[in-house]
């Protein structure tokens, strides 16, 4: 054995360094709790979680949004429900008023109180500044981050459409030709009751100038077909688009056809009653400020005729915000199953992701106890032989 060089002291002290490197990475594991906390551990298992952990990170923000969102929905539905029971209550005073005898001036005083309760809960269904009773905007609220193979991140929304359920009418214009019974002028009709086997004749007419944004109406029984003009829009434009909205939703016994118009004569859908029964049909053109309810500030049952037409009325309103309390209601559904499997997928996420880079810490404590009894007996092994190179040897016989 060389005098200058211990080799014994080199080969202990190199032990000792490869038993406290494996004791440093124990440690950093068992105080991290993670077998994989840095790209120096693992890169390829570093990137992979890393990507997993912020898409967790993603899907946390977006349970927050669903929770809004079904708050805000679960306002709107509650209100247009209670609305339905008050539009109810106002039914039952229309048809009350349609006996000879009664006190109609009262009757009407109660249907106004009524309008101006509606008003009130419009008014205050909002939760956070969102109110889905008014207007027609649409709100998104994010609902997932769909990756795909090359790692491209899209990001999906559920789309909530306002239901207005505003009193408030929009101004009449022109368009609605007065030849049609009941249709005026300006635009607006009453509700008409349109026997079986007859034709309702709805002109629109050919020399009314037409500006985007108005909208022109129909309602069947309360099911309302409206269309909203475009820039550049005729009398043929609009008339074949609500021919087109009526029979696609398949009503039984309901079919429209459409006459176009030359510019002078006016265009015609004429909307035929096979149904086997009744039905009640409205007509409107406004410049699109009123409100799903707009009809109900127009009903008076302050005399007969007033009275016979807000019963026909009253239906269209009723189906109106019954309408629209199924619209949220569904909409809530969607964002609850939406938020669930949120909550499901990010729980997996999370299971994958400890699945890679936990570390297992009943083998790692059993670990550092080995490697510091290991650290014990090296430093003990390297104090020996720098004492008396060949002694060490017996301490691994």
């Amino acid at each position: 054995m060389s005098l200058l060089t211990n080799t014994s002291a080199m080969t202990a002290l190199q032990n000792l360094r490869s038993i406290n490197k494996d004791l440093a990475m124990v440690q950093e594991q068992i105080s991290t709790g993670k077998s994989v906390s840095n790209a120096r551990d693992n890169a390829a298992l570093f990137a992979i979680s890393t990507v997993m952990d912020s898409d967790v990170k993603g899907f946390e923000a977006i349970s927050q949004s669903l929770n809004l969102g079904s708050s805000a929905v679960s306002v709107a539905r509650g209100a247009a429900e209670q609305i339905t029971e008050l539009l109810t209550d106002m039914k039952g005073l229309i048809v009350g008023a349609q006996e000879d005898g009664v006190d109609r001036t009262k009757i009407q005083t109660d249907v106004d109180q009524l309008r101006k309760q509606i008003d009130s809960i419009v008014n205050a269904a909002q939760f956070n500044g969102l109110n889905f009773l008014k207007g027609t905007d649409t709100t998104d609220f994010l609902a997932s981050l769909d990756r795909d193979g090359s790692g491209t991140v899209t990001a999906s929304p559920i789309s909530i459409t306002a239901q207005s359920l505003e009193t408030t009418a929009g101004a009449a214009v022109a368009g609605l030709a007065s030849t049609t019974t009941g249709v005026n002028g300006g635009g607006n009709s009453a509700a008409q009751l349109v026997a079986n086997t007859n034709v309702f004749a709805l002109d629109i007419e050919g020399t009314a100038t037409f500006t985007a944004g108005d909208v022109y109406e129909v309602k069947i029984d309360g099911r309302k077909f409206a269309y909203e003009v475009q820039t550049g829009d005729d009398e043929n434009d609009v008339g074949q688009a609500l021919t087109n909205l009526i029979n696609d939703a398949g009503l039984t016994g309901i079919t429209a056809a459409f006459v176009a118009g030359d510019g002078t004569t006016d265009a015609q859908v004429d909307i035929t009653n096979n149904s086997g029964a009744t039905v009640a049909i409205e007509a409107n053109s406004t410049d699109g400020s009123g409100g799903g309810l707009a009809s109900l500030a127009g009903l008076d049952v302050s005399t007969e005729a007033g009275a016979d037409a807000a019963l026909v009325a009253i239906e269209g309103l009723i189906q109106t915000a019954v309408d629209a309390a199924a619209e949220f209601g569904s909409a809530q559904k969607r964002i609850e199953i939406q938020d669930t499997f949120i909550s499901d997928l990010t729980d997996a996420l999370k299971t994958g992701i400890g699945a890679l880079v936990d570390a297992d810490l009943e083998e790692a404590s059993a670990r550092l106890q080995s490697l510091q009894v290991q650290q014990q007996l090296g430093i003990q092994a390297l104090s020996i032989a720098n004492q008396s190179p060949n002694s060490v040897l017996s301490l691994f016989r």
